[in-house]
């Protein structure tokens, strides 16, 4: 089992930036794997960003260029930093982790409220 917490979410005005974190414990060694995705009111859940232990990362078309997810291995912490935000990144924002023998997110956080204001 791993445990998420994310924080970081709040309101901000348009071009500003936020820094989310996750926060895992438990079977961590197990979460190769880490992500952010996100669901705005009334839309389907979106890939934002992931990150692997090898060091790849892959992001969503719509926060390419404006997004960076890293990784703190020996905290067990993710971060999204999130640039240039637009209102139509307002979104409850969730931190993902896989399990062993999966590369499918099985882990979730319980989620961060992220609002930006035009």
């Amino acid at each position: 089992q791993v445990q998420l917490v994310e924080a970081g979410g709040g309101l901000v005005q348009a071009g500003g930036s936020l820094r989310l974190s996750c926060s895992a414990s438990g079977r961590t060694a197990t979460a190769t794997r880490m992500g952010w995705l996100r669901q705005a009111p009334g839309k389907e859940r979106e890939f934002v960003a992931d990150t692997w232990s090898g060091g790849n990362t892959n992001y969503g078309d719509s926060v390419k260029g404006r997004f960076t997810i890293s990784r703190d291995n020996a905290k067990n912490t993710v971060y999204l930093q999130m640039n240039s935000l637009k209102p139509e990144d307002t979104a409850v924002y969730y931190c993902a982790a896989n399990s062993i023998g999966s590369i499918k997110f099985a882990y979730w956080g319980q989620g961060t409220q992220v609002t930006v204001s035009s």
